[in-house]
């Protein structure tokens, strides 16, 4: 039932993000750990994905939703790995607004694949010289998205949970007691006003502004 009751809850907050001016909304869908789970946990979960986009992918790609999906292919049942490349497909050129499910995803294993994929490229020739934070960038999951203001941490937990790691070097956290399937459009919108007043500084010092009078 609480699964089902999160499904609800992504809809809501999908319908609610642009209206409060989010352009990328990611949400953790499936961990890399969340295999350990029952078996029949995991097979409901599967089941939600299979259901969820049967029945909303249209409407998102006739929104203007961007649909990507993080994490790793490898490992995913073969009809869940199709129903992801036909999402992604589905909405490529969308850009009202980008959706991104982490689903198999662990920010450690997103590390380890994007080191990986340097070796690789280096290997194959296609990249020499010092490994820099932009290109180690370009290996991750989330290459070519737009960089991570807020990370929202519901049902009062106080963890990254291995979410988003490397991305939430500067990103303000906004920690909330409400449970993720009770979340919607209010909770959103009082994370949202808390970052809005948040000053960001990105390992700098607070400027205090020039004040000039006459």
């Amino acid at each position: 039932m609480g699964h089902r009751e999160g499904v609800q809850a992504l809809k809501r907050t999908v319908q609610a993000a642009p209206s409060l001016g989010i352009e990328c909304l990611t949400v953790f869908g499936f961990s890399t750990e969340n295999w350990r789970r029952p078996v029949e946990e995991v097979s409901d979960l599967m089941g939600l994905v299979r259901s969820y986009v049967a029945s909303d992918l249209n409407r998102l790609a006739r929104e203007g939703v961007r649909v990507k999906v993080l994490g790793r292919r490898c490992g995913l049942p073969k009809d869940i790995a199709e129903i992801v490349e036909r999402a992604e497909r589905t909405t490529a050129h969308n850009n009202r607004f980008v959706l991104q499910v982490a689903f198999n995803y662990g920010g450690r294993a997103d590390l380890v694949d994007a080191a990986q994929r340097h070796v690789d490229r280096v290997l194959a020739g296609e990249a020499s010289g010092p490994l820099d934070e932009a290109m180690f960038e370009s290996g991750l999951s989330t290459a070519g998205s737009p960089p991570l203001d807020l990370i929202v941490r519901t049902s009062g937990e106080q963890r990254l949970s291995n979410f988003l790691l490397w991305e939430a070097a500067y990103a303000e956290l906004v920690f909330q007691d409400v449970l993720w399937p009770d979340y919607g459009p209010k909770a959103l919108g009082d994370a949202v006003a808390v970052y809005r007043h948040r000053d960001r500084r990105f390992g700098g010092v607070e400027v205090q502004p020039a004040l000039a009078t006459g």
